[in-house]
């Protein structure tokens, strides 16, 4: 078989074993890797109805097909679990330097299960498995721990996932980090890997995986190299990266502030891409084998945070910290940013707990919480947060837990217990349906639909037409997910290129139909994980802030009823009954 190993790892830490499964071609035929193999798994291997904090939950780690290779944007790694912070679907991926190693160890997957009694890291190569004691780790912040594991492993070219104090203490927005500031956020996989004392997984190895055609792969990655040539999107990448998108979110009136309150931040231009490489040395990083260069290595030049660096702020960690929580200046978004890494927490979850928490206190609802602006009472919540301890310990268990708790269900802006990237759905109405269904909650990445509502392709103000367009970017990038590609090649990388590239690395001629077949088989397995831990149509729904309170001086709302339109229409072409459930089930 080629472009896949046949093997999966299995990793028992209870019992400190390991063992080797091989799976049969006609499983990767119709699920590929990545996405498709992580939720093949996680609906054979999680039972329903578990606590996601048990032993009995799973963490698996998935390549695809495309990892290791020529291809532009490989470099991804996914996650796939049963979310603490939502109790459902959970899938997660990162980039940086972490895919091509766990590549190397020869397996498609690894599933972590049990729980050890003890702190414990594990290293993973292609010559087996060695459980090593993470007790002097344990407490450790993201940055120290991988320092520390990859100096004790001694490997060169090994690399290595970890959690920080949030992972340890089963905060339920717990990232899993990676080369300092990558991270697999949002759905809680680092207070999965805290549940079974997992402080961190190190990958290094020297398997190889044939390629059906390579030559084939090269031309595919020459082509998509060359459509970056002169492409505008490519340039503003190399450019902004990701701050890019705070002056377009801006214009178009869709920029969350004041904690939804607001379409557009009171001095946004303090946050923008201009603003950070005017006043702050940045340098281009990109991922392994990537021309997009959308990293970028920051570093604060002046003030109480001069000489701090990290890779960033991205898009979504401005919008949560500098929009939401009214903190205009990009020095402080990065000071958080930065703690966020350290502590281990997903940016977006957390700087949506912190703003609710000033708007409620704005309002009167609560005491003893920073008020909007105040950068130093946000890290100290955030401590506080990562550590379960005070007035943080609440918020840990995450926005709906929390929201119910303190009477602020009213005010809480999430779907399915996770909130909502920085993409308003009163201006950009397909993104209501993005957030309604995603599988994980009010995600954005399933099918990046602000892509095509801001670019024109489609009327972001109308339902007209939206399930259909919306489905043919999820089912794209769905396969995307498969190989792993990185969400931001969605321009270049089209059907075509995909049937090439598939090709290429596993010798398998699917035409463009059946490869949306394949991709609406895994959107479907994994509204079956959900359907099946009690999820219903009344879970695909926006708060109700978004349907009651419009924004830009009341000219930009979401109706109930568009959305019900959007969903009615979505579960037709997906083929599931009127309730969102899979037909024949």
């Amino acid at each position: 078989m080629y472009g896949f190993y046949g093997k999966i790892l299995r990793v028992d830490l209870t019992n400190k074993f390991f063992a080797v499964e091989n799976l049969p071609a006609d499983i990767y035929k119709e699920y590929l890797g990545g996405k498709g193999l992580g939720t093949y798994l996680l609906l054979r291997d999680v039972e329903p109805g578990i606590d996601p904090l048990s032993p009995d939950n799973k963490l698996i780690i998935t390549t695809g097909p495309a990892t290791g290779t020529v291809l532009p944007g490989s470099s991804r790694y996914g996650v796939f679990s049963k979310s603490p912070l939502t109790g459902l679907y959970a899938e997660s991926y990162a980039g940086g330097r972490v895919a091509p190693a766990i590549r190397r160890t020869g397996y498609d997957a690894v599933i972590v299960e049990g729980a050890s009694d003890a702190p414990v890291y594990v290293e993973i190569s292609d010559r087996g498995v060695v459980f090593r004691d993470a007790s002097h780790l344990w407490g450790k912040d993201t940055y120290a721990t991988e320092d520390a594991v990859l100096a004790e492993v001694g490997q060169k070219g090994a690399q290595a996932v970890v959690i920080g104090p949030a992972g340890e203490n089963r905060v339920r927005f717990a990232c899993i980090e990676n080369n300092y500031w990558r991270s697999a956020g949002r759905t809680g996989m680092g207070a999965v890997m805290g549940s079974k004392k997992l402080k961190a997984l190190v990958f290094h190895g020297e398997a190889g995986c044939e390629a059906a055609d390579p030559a084939l792969l090269q031309e595919a990655a020459r082509r998509i190299r060359e459509k970056g040539r002169d492409n505008p999107g490519v340039k503003a990448y190399q450019t902004y990266g990701t701050t890019m998108m705070v002056r377009i979110m801006n214009d178009a009136g869709a920029f969350p502030a004041r904690y939804w309150s607001m379409g557009t931040g009171l001095h946004w231009e303090n946050l923008s891409g201009d603003t950070l490489l005017e006043n702050f040395e940045v340098k281009p990083r990109a991922c392994p084998n990537c021309f997009l260069t959308c990293g970028k290595l920051t570093t604060v030049k002046e003030g109480k945070h001069a000489g701090l660096k990290l890779e960033g702020p991205e898009y979504e960690t401005i919008y949560a910290f500098g929009g939401l929580c009214g903190i205009n200046s990009l020095d402080e978004v990065i000071y958080l940013n930065d703690l966020c890494d350290r502590l281990g927490m997903d940016t977006i979850t957390a700087g949506n707990l912190v703003a609710l928490m000033m708007e409620a206190r704005e309002r009167g609802r609560v005491k003893g919480y920073p008020a909007y602006g105040d950068a130093e009472g946000a890290a100290r919540l955030l401590e506080d947060m990562a550590y379960a301890r005070g007035p943080g310990e609440l918020l840990a268990r995450g926005i709906k837990h929390a929201a119910a708790e303190l009477g602020l269900e009213d005010l809480a802006i999430h779907v399915k217990g996770l909130e909502p990237a920085g993409y308003d759905p009163r201006v950009l109405k397909g993104m209501g349906l993005a957030y309604a269904t995603s599988p994980r909650g009010a995600c954005h990445l399933r099918a990046t639909f602000y892509k095509p509502e801001l670019s024109g392709m489609i009327d972001p103000s109308t339902t007209e037409g939206k399930a259909a367009l919306f489905i043919e970017f999820e089912n794209r990038l769905t396969v995307f997910n498969t190989m792993i590609f990185c969400v931001f090649f969605r321009d270049l990388i089209q059907w075509d290129d995909l049937v090439a590239m598939i090709k290429g690395s596993t010798g398998w001629e699917y035409t463009r139909e059946e490869l949306a077949r394949l991709a609406n088989r895994i959107v479907t397995a994994t509204r079956l994980f959900n359907t099946r831990e009690g999820a219903t149509r009344a879970d695909d729904m926006l708060p109700a802030r978004f349907f009651d309170e419009p924004i830009n001086g009341g000219r930009d709302i979401i109706t109930r009823q568009e959305l019900d339109t959007m969903l009615d229409d979505y579960y037709r072409l997906r083929g599931w009954d009127p309730n969102g459930i899979p037909k024949g089930n």
